[in-house]
């Protein structure tokens, strides 16, 4: 792979060490998320994100089950961050995000993770819900830059993040893996206790855009560039329409957007009779015509798939 990630350059500035005093700055009275908790980790104290300064990490492997331009032949060298600032009633990875599963370790075990991932050939390194520990993982980076690190950074978030936060992030991240879960207020609010979701979210992911722009690929691998992943829920909850319509008309219709079927009723999604099931064949098959009608033209393999065996093609 012929590319730089951007960190190097930012590191050889010096501009890498300015954004960690910003980051940890921001820490002690702590504004790193759109829930403004305000208590000082430095000391110790945690807010919704359930997290201080140690960084609590549940795993670490080369994930295969990640998009096609991440994974490549070597897998997408992903590490699992404990506890969560979104906390959505039906998360997949509730025992991670919600019950903080997992162990803490010093910024230098965090580098180390990363080596051993990219030793290990994996392309790039995937940050899992990385939003409530960026000046931590600002931190991590400097010190795995030193002992050699040189793939992609992929920041997978919820897409609930502050322009501040994503400020420190610009020249940092490569790929940013962004989720847009809702357009509704209303419904951000019932499932994910964040009625300024949409609004928040619709700024971040022009942040970003404008940092990394439509993604780039080389030799099927990703280097650098905006993903978007939208799960469709059942009955239209997430608001699937108004969504791609955002992402084709405010941002580019050449984003790369991956529309999710995979939901599935877990968490505490039972005590809602709207969200109690899976999503049906015909739900989804209307989230992609959606797009299509949007006029989204980078939408993921799977989805072309799906529609091409429904015999309607992008």
């Amino acid at each position: 792979m012929n590319y730089t990630p951007q960190y190097i350059k930012t590191f050889e500035e010096g501009r890498l060490d300015e954004k960690i005093h910003k980051a940890f700055e921001n820490l002690k009275k702590c504004t790193i998320c759109p829930r403004l908790c305000r208590v000082d980790r430095t000391s110790g104290k945690k807010g919704i994100c359930n997290t201080a300064v140690k960084v609590g990490i549940a795993d670490f492997f080369p994930h295969f089950g990640e998009e096609r331009v991440l994974v490549g032949r070597g897998g997408s060298g992903t590490i699992f961050i404990s506890c969560c600032n979104l906390l959505c009633i039906y998360c997949q990875n509730a025992s991670t995000s919600h019950l903080c599963e997992g162990q803490l370790y010093s910024p230098s075990a965090f580098a180390s993770m990363m080596i051993k991932l990219q030793n290990a050939g994996c392309h790039n390194i995937n940050i899992v819900t990385p939003t409530h520990i960026v000046p931590q993982l600002l931190l991590a980076l400097k010190i795995a830059v030193k002992k050699g690190l040189n793939i992609p950074l992929v920041y997978n978030t919820s897409g609930y993040e502050l322009p501040k936060t994503l400020k420190l992030l610009d020249g940092v991240v490569d790929i940013y893996l962004a989720d847009f879960k809702y357009s509704n207020p209303l419904y951000a609010e019932l499932y994910s206790s964040a009625k300024d979701y949409p609004t928040i979210t619709k700024k971040a992911l022009k942040i970003m855009y404008k940092q990394v722009g439509n993604l780039t690929v080389q030799n099927g691998i990703a280097t650098k560039g905006l993903m978007i992943r939208h799960l469709v829920l059942p009955n239209n909850i997430a608001g699937t329409k108004e969504v791609v319509y955002f992402i084709a008309r405010e941002l580019s219709p050449f984003v790369y957007v991956n529309i999710m079927s995979q939901y599935l009723p877990l968490g505490e999604a039972y005590r809602f009779e709207e969200l109690a099931r899976p999503i049906t064949e015909e739900e989804y098959l209307q989230a992609l015509i959606y797009a299509k009608e949007a006029g989204l033209k980078n939408l993921d393999p799977y989805c072309v798939e799906f529609l091409k065996r429904r015999g309607i093609t992008i």
